[in-house]
């Protein structure tokens, strides 16, 4: 018994509990051994692969890339970290390619965090690890809220990691100090990191899972082209005819090539708000285009003559070259269009979607990571002729998804397309 007098029955009706205090964090401002000096040359490659050589365990790597400022995805900086050995910072624009770093490291496992989105950039530097731990799928995997490096780092580590420049232009040279300092600590945490997050993983039984989303990343093809990527021009929606259609296509392309030539986004080149003006109010002059107020930019304006003549381009295709209202697909249509054109496949499709949102909320993770969307309404738009737990596990597998996936959902949804009752 303590000596804290006991609350009266009133005071237990009427007391509320005491909050719970949120947990200090440590601002992680400087990387604990300085930033490392930046390898521009073969001599600092050298050190740098030496050094390595003499670390143990994982080794850490993040990519700096250039989004929203050029037109290409390549790296314009990559950070490395491995026990005893510290970190490292190299410039790859004065280097062929990494490949002799890549050699050397190969055979160790790689952390990186969001992995799809460096594996390929480091792949143009001929960085291709054998093995990997991705810090954000296993978060994923584990269910947690947020999984940005710097909520983790909240969560994981009790440190607050300033963010503010991620969207930097990392083609800038020199780059500034306080850049370098940001990509330092980006690696400084991701070894620890991943030994919370595999410890979790072990605990719960999901590290399998994870090795397959790890394996999955790591041998993941390019993405191939997308079917007319002009479609996804901001606006577009707003062009209600097929010849406003071809001035976007055509402006979005000459937009492209301009972008390519000179490697600068393509929203820095001409905004997509451009486009899309110029295609709904189908001018039919270079003086029309010019006076519309989203073409009245300096940079636009010097340039009116090449943007006239993609749309002048546009004016005289021929009407039966025009680019039709919707773009072409090869999937199933949408969900909303489902209960008129196929109503039995839309009852399907909702009995699918209810039991994976159910077995994601039992599991605590994403509905998406436990199965990709479009697999799901593929399956349910047009299911195998015949319906049995091997023919929904393989046509699961040969839409992507890995075993684990397959084991947790499909007799859930052999059910849901058969119509049987859980309850």
């Amino acid at each position: 018994m303590t000596d804290r007098e006991e609350p009266t029955s009133n005071d237990a009706q009427t007391s509320t509990p005491e909050a719970i205090p949120t947990p200090e964090l440590t601002a992680l401002t400087h990387p604990a051994e300085g930033v490392p000096s930046v390898v521009t040359d073969t001599t600092g490659l050298a050190e740098v692969i030496a050094a390595l050589t003499q670390g143990t365990g994982p080794i850490a790597i993040d990519a700096e890339r250039a989004g929203g400022y050029r037109y290409s995805h390549s790296a314009y900086l990559v950070q490395l970290r491995r026990t005893g050995s510290g970190s490292h910072l190299i410039d790859p624009i004065g280097f062929t390619d990494l490949a002799p770093l890549a050699e050397v490291i190969a055979d160790e496992e790689w952390i990186l965090h969001a992995a799809s989105q460096d594996l390929p950039c480091l792949a143009e530097l001929q960085m291709l690890p054998s093995r990997l731990f991705d810090t954000e799928m296993a978060a994923r995997i584990l269910g947690r809220p947020k999984v940005g490096l710097a909520a983790l780092a909240e969560s994981e580590l009790g440190v607050s990691l300033a963010k503010e420049h991620s969207a930097a232009d990392w083609s800038t040279r020199p780059l500034p100090e306080a850049w370098l300092r940001y990509a330092t600590l980006d690696v400084e945490l991701l070894i620890e990191l991943r030994s919370i997050l595999a410890e979790d993983l072990e605990s719960t039984g999901r590290m399998p899972w994870a090795v397959e989303e790890f394996e999955f990343l790591r041998t993941a093809p390019a993405r191939a082209p997308r079917v007319d990527p002009w479609r996804r021009t901001s606006g577009i929606h707003k062009v209600r005819t097929a010849r406003g259609l071809e001035i976007a296509r055509q402006l979005w392309q000459a937009r492209d090539a301009m972008a390519q030539q000179r490697d600068i986004a393509p929203g820095r080149v001409l905004p997509d708000a451009a486009i899309a003006a110029a295609a709904v109010a189908r001018p039919t002059t270079r003086a029309q285009l010019g006076a519309l107020p989203a073409f009245s930019g300096r940079g636009t304006k010097r340039r009116i003559d090449f943007w006239w003549q993609a749309v002048d381009t546009a004016n005289q295709t021929a009407e039966g070259e025009l680019p039709n209202a919707a773009a072409a697909t090869t999937g199933p249509p949408p969900p909303r269009s489902w209960p008129d054109r196929a109503p039995q496949a839309a009852i399907r499709l909702a009995a699918a979607r209810a039991f994976l949102i159910n077995t994601a909320d039992e599991l605590g993770m994403p509905t998406e990571n436990l199965l990709t969307p479009d697999v799901a309404r593929r399956l349910c738009w047009e299911p195998p002729a015949e319906l049995s737990i091997d023919s929904v596990s393989a046509f699961l597998s040969g839409h992507g998804a890995r075993q684990w996936q397959i084991n947790l959902t499909s007799q859930g949804l052999l059910d849901a397309l058969t119509g049987e009752d859980d309850s």
